[in-house]
């Protein structure tokens, strides 16, 4: 495994460890809107680190940007919400996450369509 894929396997398994903790800060300690946010944040931090972790056998450029695309989308979309609710930070880095997520997927349907 190069040392790409092992920062980006790790990054994946991490968001999927804190995504469950904060699904689970949602569901039983936060109140309305915070638990909503929470729930999103944790909910696209475990698809998408997932989406890492497997793509981290997938020797390709475009697979590269589209991991890329995905752990910064990662941050900036479920931290900026968790920031919100845990420190009341503006969620303004949230649409710039969001699209990069997107981004991501884009750029793997690219990969895909690409391969052999």
């Amino acid at each position: 495994m190069s040392a790409a894929a092992r920062v980006y396997s790790v990054f994946g398994a991490l968001a999927c460890g804190l995504s469950v903790a904060l699904g689970a800060y949602a569901s039983h300690v936060a109140q309305a809107q915070d638990g909503k946010r929470l729930a999103i944040a944790a909910l696209f931090a475990f698809g998408h680190g997932l989406a890492l972790i497997m793509l981290c056998s997938r020797p390709s450029r475009m697979a590269s940007w589209s991991m890329f695309c995905f752990a910064l989308g990662i941050v900036l979309f479920s931290g900026s919400l968790a920031l919100a609710v845990f420190f009341a930070a503006p969620t303004m880095l949230a649409p710039f996450g969001g699209s990069l997520l997107m981004l991501g997927w884009g750029i793997l349907v690219i990969d895909f369509i690409r391969a052999n």
